[in-house]
């Protein structure tokens, strides 16, 4: 009888051929789940709304289009306006566009967004986000009503 004995380079060289079955909560052996662009996108919207400090999402293009439809009676607000997003099988990437509120730290809103939309984002889709890139395009200025100023008169007569 002979008997044959494993070493552990062969054991090793074993193990290594055979492939565990990789699953996410998106794609596993019994099916596949399929996350549209416009659902990460408007979760980014509103996830980056609730940050204290944001007063606004989206460049001027963006906010001037939106500000148009809020005029229209029965429109919606876009949640998803000035976010984009590219999604795969198992990961998003997030690019926002906000307006910032005068006072705050941009460095400090930045970390707060970021980290609202990632745990907002992975929580209800299940993707793995890559990476959230925000533009501050502006800074906003409460400058008060102009009704409250007082009229001190005109200069020509």
């Amino acid at each position: 009888m002979s008997t044959q004995t494993l070493d552990k380079s062969d054991a090793a060289d074993a193990k290594a051929t055979v492939t565990p079955k990789t699953e996410s909560a998106l794609v596993s052996t019994t099916g596949r789940t399929t996350i549209a662009d416009t659902v990460v996108s408007k979760i980014a919207g509103i996830a980056t709304r609730e940050v204290n400090g944001v007063h606004d999402v989206g460049g001027g293009t963006s906010r001037a289009i939106g500000a148009l439809r809020e005029r229209i009676p029965g429109a919606r607000v876009n949640q998803s306006q000035g976010v984009s997003v590219e999604v795969g099988e198992r990961q998003a990437a997030v690019d926002i566009d906000i307006v910032a509120e005068y006072g705050v730290s941009i460095a400090d809103l930045a970390s707060g967004i970021r980290r609202n939309v990632i745990t907002a984002v992975e929580r209800m889709t299940g993707l793995e986000v890559t990476e959230v890139n925000i533009v501050v395009h502006d800074v906003y200025l409460d400058e008060g009503d102009d009704d409250s100023q007082e009229v001190t008169g005109t200069r020509v007569q």
